[in-house]
């Protein structure tokens, strides 16, 4: 099922939800039934409880975006440093090049093509990914260079493989949700507390009112299914991508 059409489930199941016990809460109310004699203390409680749970929303967002950034940024260096290995090995002969680009290229294509749908299906690194990069590192550590040029580019070309391999390890690490279940406990407990709190306003069934409570459940719905697409960086619609491996190897195509 698409994403979007969770997120317009969720929306309009939340709006009928609360329209629903808003319009039978009022069937039940007598003539005699005055708005105003709502306490001044739970307008008070209302609106404190709203704004410490909007806090708590903006924190979860912006924790599952700063994770969906590091591990977009991961990618970034992962790439970029194989990109360095492939230009670097320029200065090696043509035999011991051609054989660390190819594997290069071999390790980005898997990662494109097979890895990427493994890590958004089941929120984990391949083994023949990893055997790929390994490769890649024996190609640039098993040569013993020949010249004083060739003796400087080697350890540059250690470090690139090494920072790859980093990079590919912390991409490993954010495939799957990062935000605990405690956290989604206490989102959702709020999110029907807060909800909840607005029938004690003792709202009608006016136009303007049932709008209102209408768009404030879907603003609700939609921060959770903000929360819920952020928090798989690799797996869900608004997720990592692997631009910067088709950006930096142009040869590889998806």
């Amino acid at each position: 099922m698409s994403e979007w059409l969770v997120l317009s489930i969720a929306m309009a199941s939340a709006c009928a939800v609360v329209l629903i016990i808003v319009v039978l809460n009022n069937r039940r109310l007598g003539d005699d039934d005055d708005p105003s004699e709502t306490p001044d203390v739970i307008e008070y409680m209302t609106m404190m409880i709203g704004v410490v749970y909007a806090i708590v929303l903006g924190l979860a967002i912006a924790g599952v975006w700063e994770g969906r950034s590091a591990a977009q940024e991961s990618v970034r260096i992962e790439a970029q440093a194989l990109h360095e290995v492939k230009a670097r090995a320029s200065v090696y002969p043509a035999e011991v090049r051609d054989r660390i680009r190819a594997d290069v290229d071999a390790y980005v294509s898997h990662v494109v093509n097979d890895e990427w749908k493994v890590m958004s299906e089941r929120n984990t690194l391949t083994e023949r990914g990893t055997e790929l990069l390994n490769q890649v590192r024996a190609d640039v550590t098993d040569y013993e260079p020949k010249t004083d040029h060739e003796g400087q580019a080697y350890q540059p070309l250690v470090d690139q493989v090494a920072a790859a391999d980093d990079a590919r390890s912390s991409r490993g690490q954010n495939a799957g949700a990062t935000m605990p279940g405690v956290v989604w406990f206490g989102l959702i407990i709020g999110a029907l507390v807060t909800v909840g709190l607005i029938f004690t306003l003792q709202i009608r069934r006016t136009f303007r009112e049932l709008l209102l409570a209408g768009l404030f459940s879907a603003l609700i719905a939609f921060l959770l299914f903000l929360i819920w697409d952020f928090d798989a960086p690799f797996g869900r619609g608004i997720s990592a991508t692997a631009d910067p491996f088709i950006d930096m190897f142009p040869g590889i195509t998806r």
